[in-house]
């Protein structure tokens, strides 16, 4: 009974590390881009990662990390940013972990963006940039 109660609480422990890793990790995806720090926005892409742009001037779709660099290279020039997250949720499973949020970048303009973002062997293969018709301001979250 007890290495039964034991081996729940260790995989109990090991969940919630993987949901606070990518979790963590979209977070900090978001500032970077917010920043306009292109290098460190490209550190947690995996080589094959496929980013789906949906809406706006930069709408396509990006396949690779070099395609990828340029889109960022691109849209970082309008910057910097100030970045609001809200709705970050985290699903993950032995597969993969899904991380989707509601992103303002407020510069000139704010960009309201859903963001969804998929992580495999904690390297993110996809990423979609839903630009959502609605202006928003912060005070909407």
């Amino acid at each position: 009974m007890f290495t039964r109660t034991l081996a729940a609480v260790a995989l109990i422990s090991l969940s919630s590390v993987a949901f606070a890793g990518a979790a963590t990790d979209a977070t900090a995806h978001f500032k970077a881009i917010g920043a306009g720090n292109v290098d460190q926005i490209m550190q947690g892409y995996a080589d094959n990662a496929t980013f789906q742009w949906v809406g706006g001037p930069l709408d396509g779709a990006y396949a690779g990390t070099e395609k990828i660099r340029e889109v960022w290279a691109k849209f970082t020039k309008s910057g910097p940013f100030e970045v609001n997250a809200s709705k970050v949720e985290e699903s993950a499973n032995d597969k993969g972990t899904t991380v989707t949020a509601n992103v303002v970048f407020k510069g000139k303009a704010a960009i309201n963006v859903r963001y969804v973002l998929v992580y495999r062997g904690g390297k993110l293969v996809n990423e979609v940039w839903q630009i959502t018709p609605k202006p928003v301001t912060f005070s909407d979250y």
